[in-house]
C-alpha cells in the first residue's frame, strides 16, 4: 500500500501501511469501521495470526466472517453468531408445527367435505374425525391447555 491510503487497520493502529500489509486487500481504507469492529472483538494480533495461518484464497471469507461475527457480538457478547442461529432454527421449528397444525386442519376439513359429499347430509360433530379435527385446530389455537 506504500505511496497510497493506509488501509483501514494501518490507520487506526497508526503504523506505516508496508506494500505486503496482510490487512489491505481485506479492510480498505474507504470502509474503517470493519476493522474498527474486528480489533475491538478480536484485537489485531489475532486476526494478524488468523489470516497468515490461511491459504490466501481463503482470506477474503475469514475476514468477512470475522467482520460478521464481531458484529454479531456487538449485539450479543455472550453468544454472537450462534445466538442469532440458534433463534432463527427455534423460529423455523414454531413456523413448521404451525405449518403442520394447518396441513391436519386442511386434511380434516376436505375429509368432512368428501364425506358430506358422500353421504349427502350434514356432518355430526359427534363423528370421530370431526371430534378429532375441532380437538386439533382447539389444541393449536390454545396450546396451553
Amino acid at each position: 500500500m506504500a505511496g497510497s491510503s493506509p488501509c483501514a487497520s494501518c490507520k487506526l493502529l497508526r503504523r506505516r501501511c508496508a506494500k505486503d500489509c496482510i490487512f489491505a486487500p481485506y479492510f480498505p481504507p474507504e470502509d474503517p469501521h470493519k476493522f474498527a469492529i474486528v480489533h475491538k472483538v478480536f484485537g489485531a494480533s489475532n486476526v494478524n495470526k488468523m489470516l497468515q495461518e490461511l491459504p490466501v484464497h481463503q482470506r477474503a471469507d475469514a475476514a468477512s466472517s470475522l467482520v460478521y461475527e464481531a458484529n454479531a457480538r456487538k449485539r450479543d457478547p455472550v453468544y454472537g453468531s450462534v445466538g442469532i442461529i440458534s433463534y432463527l432454527q427455534n423460529q423455523i421449528s414454531q413456523l413448521q408445527m404451525q405449518l403442520a397444525f394447518a396441513e391436519a386442519e386442511l386434511l380434516c376439513i376436505q375429509m368432512q367435505q368428501e364425506r358430506a359429499l358422500a353421504n349427502q347430509h350434514v356432518i355430526d360433530i359427534h363423528e370421530p374425525s370431526s371430534l378429532f379435527c375441532a380437538t386439533a385446530s382447539q389444541a393449536f389455537l390454545n396450546p396451553s391447555t
